[in-house]
């Protein structure tokens, strides 16, 4: 029987001192941020029992969180795309479609900036008061996206404050069927496009294609908004006056100016990883074909979903279409279509955390949730 070869001590202690030195490292580095997020749990912690101002603080949180994770479902195309255009012209250009598409859902449905997302059975009741978990939710969201995960910023606010369970499994099933869908047809889309019209769209981009961008860029901005303006509208009264009108508004409008000064800020990576998005034409189609999925699942119910999920559904299609449709060896397609696997490996089990963790919030903090759940299983 051979013996077998001493583990060479020196090795592994150096190891583990890399990786605690690594630790440490990016402790230092992440310091300010580290700060700042204790910062606000002790806010949140003393504040609860003040209705009024807990509202306005966890819409504040929300807002910002929220955009800033989704923002690369929206505007990170086109902050890749334009990255040679000036962060306050993207800023503005976004701002107003902002103003003006929360300003309709505003007087057509008489102070409701949710388009009507908010009526769902189970959601429809406005917070009277509220608890720790429900304003560290948006905290918890900050720290994801500072880790770069695409978390589904409808499950992890929305549940909270959804009473009924039925609610949310009504929510998750819609958004998983998104991303099927967003999955099969990028997947559709981008193996035509790599195969018989990649050849039309060499070289430098006609100004026409920045024109498009924008257009297509801001239309699937407004679709996002009809979408997701339930997930920051949630910790207010489901009716705003013109005052909370004018403050929901303009915190959002000036907490895009934040996002766009820091081009996106870390949670920007997913997209800058992904195969050609700077180009863009890419970014136009993606756009596109994103905003046409997300105006039908608008238009099928008012029942809230995930658009993370139908985003990172798409950006897995494509990559895999792209990895079908190159030419060449097949050892060659072999290895574009691992990357793709694992992009779309990494992106799902970030979502997935982000799912279990609004999970795990919904039923310690909801009691009609627990109820149903426990009822369920019989227990």
């Amino acid at each position: 029987m051979a013996k077998r070869k001493p583990i060479d001590q020196n090795i592994n202690q150096d190891a583990i001192s890399k990786k605690v030195s690594g630790i440490f490292d990016l402790a230092k580095a992440e310091r300010p941020y580290l700060i700042l997020i204790a910062i606000l749990i002790s806010i949140a912690g003393f504040i609860t029992e003040y209705t009024y101002a807990a509202m306005w603080f966890g819409f504040a949180l929300a807002a910002y969180s929220a955009i800033a994770n989704d923002s690369i479902q929206t505007i990170g195309t086109f902050i890749v795309s334009n990255q040679k255009t000036k962060w306050y012209w993207l800023w503005l250009f976004i701002g107003l479609i902002w103003v003006v598409t929360i300003t309709y859902s505003w007087f057509v449905f008489e102070g409701d900036v949710s388009f009507q997302l908010l009526s769902t059975p189970g959601l429809e009741k406005a917070p009277e008061s509220f608890v720790f978990l429900q304003l560290a939710a948006p905290i918890v969201l900050l720290i994801m996206t500072r880790m770069r995960w695409p978390v589904s910023t409808t499950f992890l606010l929305l549940n909270v404050f959804t009473y009924k369970a039925g609610t949310i499994v009504s929510v998750m099933s819609k958004s998983f069927y998104g991303y099927v869908l967003a999955f099969a047809l990028a997947i559709l889309v981008w193996y035509i496009l790599e195969r018989f019209v990649k050849n039309y769209l060499k070289g430098e981009a006609k100004p026409y294609w920045m024109v498009l961008q924008w257009i297509t860029s801001g239309t699937l901005w407004a679709i996002w908004i009809m979408q997701d303006a339930a997930n920051i509208a949630v910790f207010l009264p489901r009716q705003l006056n013109v005052f909370e009108f004018l403050v929901y508004t303009g915190v959002v409008f000036f907490g895009l100016g934040i996002i766009f000064f820091l081009k996106g800020d870390k949670i920007q990576d997913i997209i800058n990883e992904k195969t050609n998005v700077a180009d863009v034409r890419a970014a136009t189609l993606v756009d596109l074909v994103y905003a046409v999925i997300l105006f039908y699942f608008k238009m099928y119910n008012n029942v809230p979903m995930s658009t993370t999920w139908v985003f990172i559904g798409l950006l897995a299609g494509r990559e895999f279409a792209i990895a079908l449709g190159k030419h060449g060896k097949a050892k060659n397609r072999g290895a574009w279509l691992t990357r793709a696997f694992r992009l779309a490996r990494k992106d799902m089990w970030k979502a997935l955390a982000g799912l279990i963790v609004s999970l795990i919030l919904a039923v310690v903090i909801n009691k009609g949730v627990r109820e149903e759940i426990f009822a369920l299983f019989n227990f």
